[in-house]
């Protein structure tokens, strides 16, 4: 079966793609417009870019986006939940439209590998995208992985963010390190 994996950036596609590639003829969409800001957009796609450049694995960039993705999520900035559903069906239908587009039989994401995902969320919105567009989902939860493609990605220098991609995740993400970093002081201070 042709599958298009939709894929947030190179560590995550790791694993996914391995596990894929050995039942399906597999390609990538990099269809992220949440990515935040264009500058982390772009070192997030070369990182993808060259780790498939060097494997043979055909990229498909869709296109960036931002102003779609804020209008996606709009109303539900302050519902992490709710926000997430929304970019997860956003850039998902932008895949099952890129590949009815281009003759491709199903899609997928990468997006499970991560254990902060919303491994039913995503599959909810894979479903929903695939059968708008008349395609099948390959629903695959890929976090059992997750120890793997972080182990892969760091022997292979991959660059490694520290938050989802949204400017909503990125500030999530900082304050939750100051209150790790703020819980671990206190605690040397006992």
């Amino acid at each position: 079966m042709r599958l298009l994996l939709h894929a947030c950036c190179g560590p995550c596609l790791l694993e996914p793609f391995d596990a894929l590639v050995a039942e399906h003829d597999v390609e990538v969409a990099y269809a992220n417009p949440n990515i935040h800001p264009a500058e982390e957009y772009v070192r997030r796609r070369d990182t993808l870019a060259d780790y498939a450049q060097a494997r043979g694995i055909p990229v498909y960039e869709l296109p960036y986006e931002p102003d779609r993705w804020a209008q996606a999520i709009a109303g539900s900035e302050d519902d992490r939940p709710s926000r997430c559903r929304a970019c997860f069906e956003l850039r998902l239908s932008m895949v099952a439209q890129y590949a009815t587009d281009h003759g491709f039989e199903a899609i997928a994401t990468t997006l499970t590998v991560s254990p902060y995902q919303d491994s039913d969320a995503v599959r909810a919105a894979g479903m929903a995208a695939a059968s708008a567009h008349g395609l099948t989902y390959i629903h695959r939860d890929f976090r059992e992985r997750y120890p793997e493609a972080t182990r892969r990605s760091r022997e292979l220098g991959m660059y490694r963010q520290n938050y989802c991609g949204c400017s909503l995740s990125d500030a999530e993400a900082q304050h939750d390190r100051e209150a790790r970093r703020a819980a671990r002081k206190a605690a040397r201070g006992r």
